[in-house]
């Protein structure tokens, strides 16, 4: 195959020996939309799966209003799935192993053939959402296309190493997670919090990104608190506090559940995804994974506040939503939360110890909520609307690649 002088041997796209219908549909896909005259931004990440969170939301997001705002620039998705599959929305899943307990990510092995999918797609720009095997292909895609990538740091996995294995984890990690970095063409993080982190490995020049919201999604008419009060047998007397998310364990769910143990009546607790596999805790509730984001703007804007005691969260999308639904949060004075969350706008804790956050909720109720809430909402839409973020990435897109399209919205004018 050769698009526009690319060379990429159709052997080192098939993966799995019996599939060949299955893989050749797949390249046949990708071929055709690397025939695509207009500049093409390709996404890859492996933190994408059918119930992850807040990359998969900010991918989705950027994909539907490239395509209603940039209509001079083709988008590609490229995530690991159960099979070879390329779709008309774009998005092409590669066949990786699913992770054991890994809440369904899948890891995929070889960087070389990842790298060859990605540049079959004729790219003029990569983003890499991770530093993993498609990060690394990515780089190796950019190389083969001769164009710039992109890394956007969506994650901390030195940070993470320490937590789960301990802190002779952290160093190693942190070594390779700058090695990588260091050969994106320009780092962006949602965060200042991970900026630091970036520049604490040696990471320089780096582009601060906060992610968004879709403000149309969440918004503080989805609120109906008699029906959320039904559903879950509580009394109107009750103070329901909210987290939705993974139950991961850097997510100090324990904290939440503490917290709320210690405060007593009338506080209790829905969990929305976070509560999958634990035992059953006294004002504690816990509601199934969901994954139409409409039903979960319902349950979160009917609660009276949102809490959150993630530590080192990157960004925290999740917070957002939930400001966007009119909901006042209780965060902690650390991580990414923190430059979302103040005063203004819900109670951030001390630290992530129950009784510094039961003290946070407690001060939370002692104020006007519904003022808080509102002001939440004001926020939201002023500093996060995905609109005012897309323009702003798309302005380093055309920095990066030197395509204009990037900062167009017209497409005769970006094409001429």
């Amino acid at each position: 195959m050769s698009l526009a002088g690319l060379e990429v041997q159709e052997g080192e796209l098939r993966l799995i020996p019996g599939w060949d219908e299955e893989v050749s549909d797949t390249l046949k896909a990708t071929k055709a939309a690397g025939e695509d005259e207009r500049p093409r931004l390709v996404d890859t990440t492996m933190l994408y799966a059918p119930r992850s969170g807040g990359v998969k939301r900010y991918l989705l997001s950027k994909k539907a209003w490239l395509e209603a705002n940039r209509p001079g620039i083709a988008h590609s998705l490229v995530v690991p799935g159960q099979h070879h599959k390329a779709g008309p929305d774009g998005i092409v899943q590669l066949h990786a192993t699913k992770l054991p307990f890994g809440d369904g990510y899948r890891w995929p092995t070889s960087v070389r053939r990842w790298g060859a999918w990605v540049a079959s797609l004729n790219p003029s720009i990569i983003e890499a959402g991770d530093p993993y095997t498609p990060g690394q292909g990515a780089l190796e895609a950019g190389q083969r296309a001769g164009c710039p990538v992109v890394g956007f740091c969506h994650s901390d996995p030195a940070g993470l190493a320490a937590l789960h294995f301990g802190e002779w984890a952290k160093k190693p990690v942190e070594k390779r997670w700058a090695r990588l970095f260091g050969q994106f063409d320009r780092v962006v993080s949602p965060s200042r919090y991970i900026a630091r982190r970036l520049e604490e490995a040696g990471i320089k020049d780096i582009v601060i990104q906060p992610l968004g919201v879709e403000i149309d999604t969440f918004r503080p008419d989805r609120r109906d608190r008699d029906w959320l009060l039904k559903k879950l047998g509580l009394p109107s007397s009750a103070r329901v506090l909210c987290f939705a998310g993974r139950p991961a364990r850097e997510k100090n769910i324990d904290v939440l559940i503490e917290a709320v143990q210690k405060l007593g009546d009338p506080y209790h607790l829905v969990l929305v995804g976070a509560g999958q596999g634990l035992p059953a805790e006294e004002r504690v509730i816990s509601l199934p994974y969901e994954a139409n984001p409409k039903v979960v703007a319902r349950i979160i804007a009917s609660c009276d506040a949102f809490v959150h005691a993630n530590d080192k969260e990157p960004f925290g999308l999740i917070v957002l939503e939930a400001m966007a639904c009119g909901r006042p949060v209780v965060g902690v004075n650390a991580g990414g939360v923190k430059e979302t969350v103040d005063n203004s706008v819900g109670q951030l804790a001390a630290s992530a110890d129950p009784d510094a956050y039961a003290e946070a909720i407690e001060a939370l109720f002692a104020r006007d909520i519904e003022a808080l809430g509102a002001a939440a909402r004001q926020k939201a839409v002023e500093r996060f609307a995905w609109n005012r973020v897309f323009e702003d990435l798309c302005m380093t897109y055309a920095d990066v690649s030197g395509q204009t399209a990037f900062a167009r919205a017209d497409m005769e004018e970006a094409l001429n």
